[in-house]
């Protein structure tokens, strides 16, 4: 199994629409992610012995307070995933509430 595999099997576990990279035909909620590169280093005796790979789970949707994010965050907290919450903003032109978050998986 692929590090990144872990991140999509989280999501999965949440009841809303998953995507990776991009979103085909969204709905009122749902969920994109993406790896985008390499995170904190894990290394010993001046070799890496794993590979941390880091990205982005955004989280959209139209329902002040819902639900699906604090699911979210259990659903990494439960599969083991380090994640942080970066950012959460209102976007005029869609009327959707955008959340997000960065994530590290050791591979």
């Amino acid at each position: 199994m692929y590090p990144e595999d872990k991140i999509k099997e989280a999501l999965l576990r949440v009841d809303v629409e998953v995507f990776h990279y991009y979103a085909l035909h969204p709905s009122d909620r749902y969920v994109v992610w993406a790896e985008d590169g390499e995170g904190t280093e894990l290394a010993a005796d001046n070799r890496k012995i794993g590979q941390v790979l880091s990205g982005t789970i955004d989280f959209f949707t139209k329902t002040e307070q819902d639900p699906a994010r604090e699911e979210i965050q259990r659903a990494l907290e439960d599969a083991e995933i380090s994640y942080s919450l970066n950012s959460v903003q209102y976007e005029e032109e869609t009327g959707y509430i955008h959340y997000e978050w960065r994530w590290e998986v050791v591979g």
